[in-house]
C-alpha cells in the first residue's frame, strides 16, 4: 500500500495479532508455553524484565534528545489482568519527565458534549515522549458495546446499526492520522483466563491490604466476560494494522507477561533509531571555546 505510514516494522512476537481480520480470541493463549526452567521461570522473566527496562531507559533519553517522534502504548484488559502493575513494572526505571501516563473512566460532561476520540486525543504524547494510555479510545467499542445504553447518554445526533463499524473506521483512521505524523501506536491486549481472574478478584478480598482495589462492579463485568470477549475480538481484528498493531499477551503468569511487554515495547523504541543530535562544525567549536572559557575562571 503507497499511503501505508511505516515508522518501524512491528515487532515479531507470536502475540502478534495478524492484519487479516481472522484472529480469534477463544484460541489465543492465556498462559506462557510451558518453560523448562520451572520452578526458575519466574527469576528468568524477573532478570530478563530488568535487562529489558535497562535499555528502554537508554531508548528513552534518546527519544527525548532526538524530539522527532513519540511513541503510544494502549493498555487494554479485563478487571485484574495486570495493566498498573505492568505499567509500572515496565517504566519502573525510565525518566518520568520524559513519560506520560493517562487514564481514562467515564467521561466526564464535557468529554461526552466532543466527539468519543477527543479526550484520548488532548493526553497524546508530545514529540520525544512516551505516552501509556491505561484504558483508552477503545472503551468506546468495549464497554459501550457491552452495555449499548451508554450510547443514549452520549447525546448523539444518530446511533444506527453501523455504529461500529464507522467508530473502527475512524479509531483506525485516527491512528494512520497518528503514525503518519510521528506518533508510534503499539496496543497490547492483556489476556487474562476468567479462572485466573477468578482467583485474583478472591485474592483482593481475602488480602485487607487489597480490599480498596476490589469493586463490586467487577462481578457485573464478569458476569457479561462472553460479551467483553466478543467486543475484544472484533475492535481488535478491525484495528490491528502494521502502523498501528495489537498484541495480544498471555496474562495469567505476570512475571512472563511483563517481560514479554518490556521486550516488545524496547524493540518499538529501537525501529525509530532513535539518536541523538549531532553538531555541525560551528557548533562544535562554540562548544570548544565554552569549555575554554569555564576551565580558565
Amino acid at each position: 500500500m503507497a499511503d501505508r505510514p511505516i515508522l518501524f516494522t512491528p515487532p515479531k512476537s507470536p502475540y502478534l495479532v495478524p492484519f487479516n481480520g481472522r484472529w480469534k480470541v477463544d484460541k489465543a493463549d492465556t498462559a506462557p508455553p510451558k518453560d523448562r526452567d520451572g520452578k526458575k521461570a519466574k527469576k528468568k522473566h524477573k532478570k530478563a524484565l530488568a535487562e529489558e527496562v535497562g535499555k528502554l531507559a537508554e531508548l528513552q533519553r534518546r527519544l527525548y534528545a532526538a524530539d522527532r517522534h513519540s511513541v503510544l502504548f494502549v493498555f487494554q484488559a479485563m478487571d485484574a489482568a495486570g495493566k498498573d502493575g505492568t505499567i509500572r513494572a515496565v517504566l519502573s526505571g525510565v525518566n518520568p519527565a520524559g513519560v506520560q501516563v493517562s487514564s481514562f473512566k467515564k467521561p466526564s460532561d464535557e468529554e461526552i458534549d466532543h466527539d468519543f476520540l477527543w479526550r484520548t486525543t488532548r493526553a497524546l504524547p508530545e514529540r520525544g515522549r512516551i505516552g501509556i494510555f491505561n484504558r483508552s479510545h477503545y472503551e468506546e467499542v468495549l464497554i459501550v458495546r457491552v452495555h449499548p445504553g451508554i450510547l443514549t447518554g452520549q447525546r448523539l445526533p444518530k446511533v444506527g446499526k453501523s455504529v461500529w463499524r464507522e467508530r473502527f473506521e475512524s479509531i483506525r483512521n485516527y491512528e494512520q492520522h497518528l503514525a503518519r505524523n510521528g506518533t508510534a501506536v503499539v496496543k497490547f491486549f492483556l489476556n487474562v483466563s476468567k479462572d485466573e481472574q477468578r482467583d485474583r478478584l478472591v485474592a483482593r478480598i481475602d488480602d485487607e491490604t487489597k480490599n480498596w482495589k476490589f469493586e463490586a462492579g467487577d462481578l457485573v463485568t464478569r458476569a457479561n466476560w462472553a460479551k467483553y470477549m466478543g467486543a475484544y475480538q472484533s475492535a481488535i481484528n478491525a484495528t490491528s494494522r502494521p502502523w498501528a498493531p495489537w498484541y495480544a499477551i498471555p496474562a495469567d503468569d505476570k512475571p512472563f507477561m511483563r517481560a514479554t511487554v518490556a521486550s516488545i515495547m524496547r524493540r518499538t523504541l529501537e525501529g525509530l533509531k532513535p539518536k541523538y543530535p549531532s553538531l555541525d562544525e560551528a557548533q562544535t567549536a562554540a562548544l570548544a571555546g565554552h569549555r575554554e572559557a569555564l576551565l580558565s575562571e
